[in-house]
């Protein structure tokens, strides 16, 4: 870093905002930007290649390794809570899936405080990231540096008749779920730029890391934001073993994301002056709402045996393995190219929902997030989940050493609206995969077994096979109540100088993967610090089901076509 010991601003966290943040603070070459990240590069085989994402997801090098307390409503399990410790953070270890979300989720939180924040001002700035290759509409954008691509485009037959299993049980099929309409089966979209992944860091910094106002500063541990008063002045870092303090002249920008923003500012002294004081650590600014509110989707996987032979299962030996990886490294083509995740679907759990509240991955492929399988031939899964949880959570520092993990409880499933919502995935999911379209592919259901059918056995299923879908948030939400964290301009309330910009300043989760909004929300968040202003889009038509209403007197699991 050289003897540069102050800078303009300090953005903590090379993630999926901090990199787009320093990125778009460094375009002015009047003002200098530090961008402090603990990972390392992000320049990995298994980092870059799509189909390898299940790597760097379960390497201690890439990945912080979280993991809850003991879920009291999942029969005490702790849940794995993985989260990027690289260059890119959480998108260059994540699924690389493109979901904005409803735009109802939008508009959502600009109802519960977020002013400002609804869907025809956050269309913008989505526009503004996206190089969309495979739609052109008003609602996409095709100028951005994130490429969005449909990996190798459905060629698997399973893709498309899963699509036509859902036609065939009443639903719509929709062209672009992150346009016109969200609601009904479709093709699957990623963040791949042709046949690489294209996480924020490489979208971003590879063409503006050299510039002279930006300085990377890799490796190195965030362990305070420093204070004089109630005013950030900069932080303390940890680099090969000896404590630095840099400060910072305009702001401090915590990028950190939903785990190490709020773990972070109550290190620091910021957050609810009870559990700090219960941590031993001093308080600098009683703060309730740090780390509260977290919320996460679950789900878990139907899976079939296939049979046909033409699944992914008959591909996972090493020879096989090889010949993807060989033909990736050459090419960029094949099966290295993508996620496989290229169909998918987002309905209602239930009569009276206003917008979708189900969302659905397709693989066609039997197999667990490492690459392993349980079973010998072929087989295929629908990822299904219900995602709109009423469930909440939280992150709590243990102590002020920022190297001891924070106490991180989801209490997954906690309401019977959450528990109900996953019985109906089951119904939902069953009624679909019995369908025309998918008899000459379905062979024997593996999971969950046809003879769980009542709740009580539903139930159980659900608690013993959800995994986390691997999207906390929420934990510094965006408002103006008493526990709101951050105000419409991403402000900490109640102080000076430090902002938040990552996934944790969600009021609630939107219905989707969150990389695609937490990105959408640092464009903004850059806009803001910078003091510009994007007109809100011109008025856009979204899809809502006009007799939503009239269905909630029915309030069971419903078809909406």
């Amino acid at each position: 870093m050289g003897k540069q010991q102050s800078y303009d601003y300090i953005v903590i966290g090379a993630g999926s905002a901090g990199a787009i943040v320093a990125s778009r603070l460094s375009e002015d070459s009047n003002c200098s930007v530090l961008l402090v990240e603990y990972g390392g590069g992000d320049g990995s085989v298994f980092v870059r290649m799509p189909s390898a994402l299940g790597i760097p997801m379960n390497t201690k090098k890439y990945n912080w390794g979280f993991e809850s307390a003991p879920e009291p409503y999942l029969d005490n399990r702790r849940m794995n809570c993985p989260r990027g410790k690289v260059m890119g953070g959480s998108s260059s270890i994540n699924g690389m899936v493109y979901v904005r979300g409803h735009a109802l989720d939008f508009d959502e939180w600009e109802s519960l405080g977020a002013t400002g924040w609804n869907y025809q001002n956050c269309l913008p700035y989505f526009n503004k990231l996206e190089n969309h290759q495979c739609v052109t509409s008003e609602y996409t954008g095709s100028e951005g540096p994130v490429a969005i691509s449909g990996g190798n485009n459905m060629r698997n037959p399973l893709y498309r008749a899963f699509i036509d299993a859902g036609v065939e049980s009443g639903y719509s099929e929709t062209e672009n779920y992150n346009g016109y309409r969200q609601e009904g089966f479709g093709q699957k979209f990623m963040n791949v730029d042709r046949g690489i992944r294209a996480s924020s860091s490489y979208a971003y910094l590879k063409d503006t890391k050299k510039r002279p106002n930006l300085t990377i500063l890799k490796r190195a541990l965030v362990t305070k934001i420093t204070f004089d008063n109630k005013t950030a002045t900069g932080i303390e870092y940890r680099l090969r073993g000896q404590i630095q303090n840099v400060s910072a002249r305009r702001e401090v920008i915590l990028c950190a994301g939903s785990i190490g923003s709020p773990h972070l500012l109550q290190v620091s002294g910021v957050g609810p002056k009870d559990k700090l004081v219960e941590a031993g650590i001093n308080v600098v600014h009683d703060l309730p709402g740090v780390g509260e509110n977290l919320q996460d989707h679950l789900e878990f996987n139907f899976q079939y045996r296939c049979k046909q032979p033409i699944t992914l299962n008959s591909e996972l030996g090493l020879f096989k393995k090889a010949l993807i990886g060989a033909q990736w490294l050459l090419f960029k083509t094949g099966l290295g190219r993508t996620n496989h995740f290229e169909s998918c679907a987002f309905i209602r759990s239930k009569a009276g929902i206003k917008w979708p509240d189900i969302q659905y991955h397709f693989l066609p492929g039997a197999i667990s997030y490492d690459g392993t399988v349980a079973f010998t031939g072929h087989g295929f899964q629908v990822h299904a989940g219900h995602n709109k949880p009423s469930s909440r959570g939280y992150v709590r520092a243990l102590s002020g050493d920022i190297s001891q993990h924070p106490e991180i409880l989801f209490n997954y499933l906690a309401t019977e609206d959450d528990r109900e919502g996953f019985r109906n995935c089951v119904h939902l999911t069953r009624e679909i995969m019995r369908q025309p379209a998918m008899d000459e592919f379905r062979g024997e259901v593996i999971q969950p077994t046809n003879d769980i059918q009542s709740d009580e056995q539903i139930d159980a299923f659900i608690r013993q096979s959800v995994d986390s879908a691997y999207h906390p948030s929420c934990t510094c939400k965006m408002g103006t109540d008493a526990m709101a964290v951050v105000d419409p301009q991403l402000r900490v309330q109640g102080l000076n100088n430090i902002r938040v910009i990552d996934s944790s300043i969600f009021p609630t989760i939107p219905n989707g993967n969150l990389n695609a909004p937490t990105m959408m929300v640092a464009e903004r968040g850059a806009d803001l610090i910078k003091g510009n202003t994007t007109s809100p889009a011109s008025s856009v038509d979204v899809y809502i089901d006009e007799h939503w209403q009239e269905r909630q007197k029915e309030g069971v699991a419903v078809r909406v076509s």
